[in-house]
């Protein structure tokens, strides 16, 4: 029979530094990849991990879980081999090198910047074993513990009861495959035996499924397969799965077991404070706890393949699931690059196949950044082409960037399409969601058409009674997110929608709204000690529990100007009280309610809101002005900033071979000088709201990053927002600057 051992002690060592001690998993990024500077180590780490003694006429294997990039082993001082890709499981055969005992494991994982996806994009890349390792032993006959990372077992289910098992095992001449079909209480309900072959498929019946329903009745079966000698059993292994039926129409949708059901959900990365990647099982299942807890019945599980607990999290909570391969942000040309998409892809899906959660494969996202290519293109139908030939069961789809056109034939390479959109945040106002995803669906009335991201960086700690956008407080995202919510509500034709994202992730390049090294658009913080007032946005418009929450309890002191009181809730009327004083009772609009002016008395005030089935309160201070600690200094600054340049000589001359907006963006904004002028030039433009004004200097960065080889006055953003007079003017100033 099959023996595993969950390895946790190792040394480790950076390249030049000392071996010591650590626990695995283990990521050498667990606080320079947070603290922002972009700075974090990307390079080599070594560990050397203590192996137990080999059974004698056993085999032996290694399995890792999780090595970011890539990953050379040794084992007794021999090579086994390279993997290349951060996130899939691995295997390599030790039997041939164990000594009797003091066997040694040596790994030297890399995450430098190579061919191997990611390479560039906005998520800090954790380097190490962050996920589990293990050792294994079996018999000599056993089911295929090479055949991609997996168990060797597939089950291909069919809604009216029929599974086909497709089986791999290893040296099973003269041998038997017996199958049985348990429920969820552990009654066989089918079985089947066969003589064994390298490759076993056969169908099963199981009469009468209960179908996987997705949240309302996520039904698992198991399969547990036998190699039997004589019958006694030489190897075992059991997996899950479930009977369902999907589609998605381009009109009105999902659909699950042919009921609709719209799709409303959240993105999630896999890092958390101090941890990284190096997650715990406890620490997924506290995030499945708070998604389910939001209402969300589809999680989008970007950018990357996550650990298979959270997948069976999934799998047991009913989430319909998109999983994707690091294919995102900018192409990488050549062979090597265009190969590891194609192999990361292949082990995503045969290690993910029996989870009935899964239901879309996802073959990239925002992958115009770097331009559109006949290369990129090509790699893109490449990998949809193995999805569908690997599991035609399911459906394939891409995460657009928003620029991407509508007529564009990226999104007819996939079964169903979706696009990133920050209307409202990092380009535009949050109206024109609607009109931008109308357009689209009028353009492509028979093609499924999602949203795969949207969001707005927010922090607990910086609040408005007048947010705009860009100001970073929670007042702004709740706005924001509420108008999405009703924007969605209102076009069914959507498949799914997948906020980004649930809780806010390292992304050590970043320094905005006051922090450094994360991305602050989750609905819960890093640590996940904070549920943001936007969680229990998203829980009033999709939980079916009673609820009901008063936002901006964070904002404890409020000047006379500042007293409204926002509340949220999924009951039918919410009623006020002041002090224990009953004050009125309101009905929700989309699940919203504000108290206006409320009286208060001087000093502290306990408000408390009542539905017939829920209750909250919250402690708000009188005071006579406003208080400016929840004030984010820098766009104090930034909004009364002048021009910059407005104490320059207009008269200078131009110089020779100076800049000029026919300069790339990346260029012009990586000369501190040029980047001042511009900065300066946008915020002197008083013709612009202050929160339009914001909104262009904060996208600077991304800009540099993501549109260093175009040009500054053809962005659809200044295109919008300036005029050809105001460009011209800036050419002028840029021009007088030696390049």
């Amino acid at each position: 029979m099959r023996n595993q051992t969950l390895l946790k002690q190792a040394s480790f060592a950076k390249v030049g530094e000392p071996f010591a001690p650590v626990q695995l998993p283990h990521t050498w990024n667990a606080f320079d990849g947070q603290d922002g500077g972009g700075d974090y180590y990307r390079g080599k780490g070594t560990y050397q991990i203590p192996l137990p003694d080999p059974t004698p006429g056993k085999r032996q294997y290694i399995e890792l879980q999780g090595a970011n990039h890539m990953a050379t082993v040794w084992c007794n001082g021999k090579k086994l081999g390279s993997h290349e890709g951060g996130f899939s499981t691995f295997r390599f055969e030790l039997t041939q090198v164990m000594q009797p005992c003091d066997n040694m494991l040596q790994v030297e994982v890399d995450n430098s910047i190579s061919h191997i996806y990611p390479q560039r994009a906005d998520f800090t890349f954790f380097g190490g074993l962050y996920r589990d390792v293990v050792f294994i032993e079996t018999e000599q006959s056993h089911f295929d513990l090479m055949k991609d990372g997996t168990q060797g077992i597939f089950a291909t289910p069919y809604a009216q009861g029929r599974v086909r098992l497709d089986i791999f095992s290893v040296n099973s001449e003269f041998m038997n495959v017996q199958v049985e079909i348990m429920d969820a209480d552990g009654n066989v309900v089918a079985q089947e035996q066969v003589e064994a072959q390298p490759h076993n498929s056969l169908y099963v019946t199981v009469p009468q499924p209960r179908l996987w329903q997705g949240v309302a009745d996520p039904y698992c079966y198991h399969v547990c397969a036998a190699l039997l000698l004589d019958g006694e059993v030489q190897d075992q292994v059991s997996i899950r799965f479930g009977f369902r039926s999907f589609h998605v129409d381009p009109k009105t949708g999902f659909y699950l077991n042919g009921n609709s059901v719209p799709l409303r959900g959240v993105c999630r990365h896999q890092d958390r404070k101090d941890k990284g990647w190096a997650l715990s099982l406890q620490d997924h299942e506290e995030d499945m706890v708070l998604i389910r807890q939001v209402g969300a019945n589809t999680i989008r599980l970007a950018h990357y393949q996550h650990d298979q607990k959270f997948y069976d999290l999934c799998d047991d909570a009913g989430m319909v699931v998109w999983a994707e391969i690091p294919y995102i942000s900018q192409h990488l040309p050549g062979k090597e690059a265009c190969d590891n998409t194609i192999s990361q892809m292949r082990e995503l899906i045969a290690q993910n196949y029996n989870h009935p959660s899964i239901c879309f494969w996802g073959i990239g996202n925002e992958l115009t950044i770097g331009g559109f290519s006949e290369e990129l293109y090509r790699n893109l139908s490449d990998l949809n082409a193995l999805c569908k030939k690997m599991d035609p069961s399911r459906l394939t789809t891409l995460a657009n960037l928003g620029t991407v056109p509508a007529g564009s034939e990226h999104n007819r390479i996939t079964d169903v399409v979706s696009y990133n959109y920050y209307l409202g945040w990092y380009t535009d106002t949050v109206e024109d969601n609607g009109p931008r995803f109308d357009d689209f669906h009028a353009a492509n009335p028979d093609l499924a058409y999602g949203i795969s991201e949207y969001g707005a960086d927010h922090m607990p700690h910086w609040h408005s009674a007048e947010p705009f956008n860009h100001d970073y407080t929670e007042e702004y995202a709740v706005f924001y997110h509420q108008e999405m919510l009703k924007t969605f509500a209102q076009r069914p034709y959507l498949w799914a929608t997948h906020v980004w994202n649930m809780f806010d992730f390292a992304a050590d390049a970043r320094n905005e709204g006051g922090v450094q090294g994360l991305n602050c658009k989750g609905l819960v913080t890093f640590d996940r000690q904070i549920k943001k007032d936007t969680f229990y946005v998203y829980r009033a418009w999709w939980s079916k529990e009673p609820m009901v929450h008063i936002c901006s309890k964070r904002f404890v002191r409020r000047s006379p100007k500042e007293r409204n009181i926002t509340v949220f809730t999924n009951e039918a009327e919410v009623s006020l009280y002041v002090n224990g004083v009953f004050v009125q009772t309101q009905t929700p609009v989309d699940h919203k309610v504000v108290f206006a002016n409320v009286a208060m008395t001087a000093g502290e005030n306990r408000i408390t809101v009542k539905t017939a089935k829920a209750e909250d309160q919250a402690v708000f201070e009188a005071v006579d002005n406003h208080d400016e600690s929840y004030d984010l200094p820098e766009v104090i600054e930034a909004l009364t900033a002048g021009n910059w340049f407005a104490e320059n000589d207009d008269n200078a001359p131009e110089v020779k071979n100076g800049f000029s907006l026919g300069v790339p963006v990346g260029e012009l904004l990586g000369n501190e000088t040029c980047y001042r002028i511009i900065r300066g030039w946008i915020m002197g433009n008083h013709r612009l709201k202050p929160e339009d004004r914001l909104a262009i200097v904060s996208r600077l960065a991304n800009w540099q990053a993501m549109w260093g080889d175009r040009y500054f006055d053809r962005l659809a953003t200044i295109k919008k927002y300036m005029t050809a007079e105001e460009l011209q003017a800036l050419d002028k100033m840029l021009k007088r600057i030696k390049r």
